[in-house]
């Protein structure tokens, strides 16, 4: 076998796998089926891409699609290997998709692929980080964006204010994660508390809050941490667990990126701490 796919996640008609590849130059195209709709993220490496709609390259940072029920070549003429972030999703998670998104009219993807777009690199950014931290729960709204991405391209959605409606959903949400933040907090079961779909919440938590729902989570997360590390004599590691992380490891990553320092550097300075000084000379 040239390829192995690691399932990352997955949910109610949707999946996302890493998918590895080590064929190269000397090995023959492979051919296969799209059983779902297929939004892939190349990481790493290029391939060539035959289906229906076409024929294209696959380098970092570009998207491949892939309708169901249609059959796909991939060759590696220029080169061994690659690496791709493969999202799966059920025609009706992608038909929402569809129906939520202005301008979007077809439930096909009319081209092989979807260039590399800085606007996109954010958000291949953060699936990336996701996956080399084994961020499980991001994997759903991460989903969401990429495939409502691909739905969207090419289309320019009218800019409006949000409606009193969509400030009071957002509302109730933002109250909602601060008081389950930690714990793991389902992107659908929130859209489903405001009697919306999960990419049409989304959309509207993004529009009104400045930033997913994910993102707020953690950083609701981050702050009671920091907040605790301040008031507290507790070990670092049951606040990360306490605070809603998994693992001490990534809870001390994000820590540090956000807050520009270590926990326990953080927890010294906010208290005017030092270190002791070993090297004093103790009196006689």
């Amino acid at each position: 076998m040239t390829t192995s796919a690691h399932t990352l996640a997955s949910g109610r008609d949707w999946q996302v796998s890493d998918v590895v590849c080590t064929a190269g130059v000397a090995d023959r195209p492979f051919e296969e089926e799209h059983r779902n709709f297929c939004v892939a993220v190349v990481t790493n490496g290029a391939f060539r891409y035959r289906a229906r709609q076409g024929m294209a390259m696959l380098t970092p940072g570009a998207l491949l699609l892939g309708n169901p029920g249609t059959c796909y070549e991939c060759g590696h003429e220029h080169g061994a290997g690659d690496r791709c972030l493969s999202f799966h999703f059920g025609p009706a998670y992608m038909e929402q998709i569809v129906a939520d998104v202005p301008g979007a009219k077809k439930l096909a993807f009319g081209a092989p692929r979807l260039p590399p777009l800085p606007a996109l690199a954010p958000l291949l950014a953060e699936m990336e980080a996701a996956r080399e931290m084994a961020e499980v729960e991001a994997f759903e709204e991460l989903g969401l964006r990429i495939a409502g991405a691909a739905v969207a391209s090419g289309i320019t959605p009218a800019a409006r204010s949000p409606s009193r409606r969509d400030q009071k959903r957002v509302a109730e949400a933002v109250r909602r994660i601060e008081l389950d933040a930690d714990r793991p907090v389902s992107l659908a079961e929130l859209a489903s508390e405001t009697a919306t779909s999960p990419y049409h919440f989304l959309r509207t938590f993004r529009h009104v809050a400045g930033m997913t729902p994910y993102q707020f989570l953690l950083k609701t997360r981050l702050h009671r941490a920091a907040v605790r590390l301040r008031m507290s004599d507790e070990p670092i590691s049951a606040i990360a667990f306490e605070a809603g992380f998994n693992d001490l490891s990534t809870f001390n990553r994000r820590f540090r990126r956000v807050m520009g320092e270590t926990p326990g550097a953080s927890r010294l300075r906010q208290r005017g701490d030092k270190a002791p000084n070993t090297s004093a000379v103790p009196a006689l």
